[in-house]
């Protein structure tokens, strides 16, 4: 993989004027709940509401103008669609994109409002990425993966990029995974500015695949059962996996009830809007499945798109 700090920084200079620099926000409620001191990287505050609009302008931005008047096409549950959506708008360019008949909602509106084109597809990663062939070929538009790009993933680095700018002695960083398009781009640039850092995945115990490959130290294919984390739902990369080998410490994964109450308790605790998939590292606290020890903890919250018509803990999903 050409995927290194530089061209995180690169990055970084690229997108800057179309993001936000999120906040860093803390809690002594939450920190005394765990016992150590806990920052919370606010991405449900980026542009698009998640951290995907990172890797999405990057990519957008870094194509020639012969190649992007064509435009772009990705397969995407949400998050990434409607990051892509906006970047090509930024652009002028069209965004084709493929979405499972089961996305929220929410998500598939926040499409439609950036003026994506969309197209369904049954809720597998076969049509998905058999629907995305047909449309380049049929349009001519540029693929932007949603996690095996490297000018994406080396957008989504420039959250911890920010993270450790903002707060410099951070002991652990922790990082949902789905894809690893954040994972990866995390612990290059986490690693490079904190080399003795420790970098933790989180995802839940119903889409493991990363934490069975993780351990396994090769791709294991694994069903993805329906966990409330959707944008979690989605397996982790074949180039995305060979950095977390080389440079994420542990992967950790959490159950559904405690990603709920995770969720809930950031609403209450830090007063923002986050997503079950955003929520899965506080869960890890609630599992006791990170050691404290009083010890400086990052967590990035990576996004806030939720159906506020549907919440978890609302008697109608229980």
């Amino acid at each position: 993989m050409a995927l290194d700090f530089d061209r995180i920084r690169e990055a970084h200079d690229r997108i800057r004027p179309h993001i936000h620099l999120t906040p860093v926000l803390t809690s002594a409620r939450l920190d005394a709940a765990c016992g150590g001191r806990l920052h919370f990287k606010c991405e449900n505050f980026q542009k698009a509401g998640a951290f995907k609009s990172r890797g999405a302008v990057n990519a957008v931005f870094s194509l020639s103008d012969a190649v992007a008047r064509n435009g772009v096409a990705t397969h995407s549950s949400g998050n990434h669609a409607a990051a892509l959506a906006r970047a090509a708008g930024l652009r002028s360019i069209p965004a084709h994109i493929v979405m499972p008949a089961n996305s929220l909602r929410a998500k598939v509106r926040a499409v439609e409002g950036y003026g994506g084109r969309i197209v369904f597809c049954a809720p597998n990663q076969t049509a998905r990425e058999t629907a995305c062939v047909g449309i380049v070929a049929q349009t001519g538009a540029t693929l932007v993966h949603p996690f095996e790009n490297e000018d994406v993933m080396a957008g989504q680095g420039t959250v911890a990029l920010e993270f450790l700018e903002a707060v410099p002695d951070l002991d652990v960083l922790l990082c949902p995974v789905g894809g690893g398009g954040l994972l990866a781009g995390t612990a290059v640039a986490a690693k490079h500015l904190r080399p003795d850092i420790q970098v933790i995945a989180v995802e839940p115990a119903l889409a493991d695949d990363t934490a069975v490959s993780f351990r396994a130290g090769h791709l294991v294919p694994r069903p993805t059962q329906n966990t409330i984390a959707d944008g979690l739902r989605t397996l982790i990369g074949e180039p995305n996996l060979e950095i977390a080998l080389r440079l994420v410490d542990d992967v950790v994964t959490v159950g559904e009830e405690s990603i709920t109450a995770a969720m809930r308790l950031l609403w209450e605790s830090l007063k923002i809007v986050v997503e079950p998939s955003a929520a899965v590292v506080y869960a890890a606290f609630l599992e006791s499945r990170i050691p404290t020890s009083s010890r400086r903890f990052g967590l990035i919250l990576t996004g806030g798109n939720v159906d506020l018509d549907a919440l978890p803990w609302q008697p109608s999903r229980r």
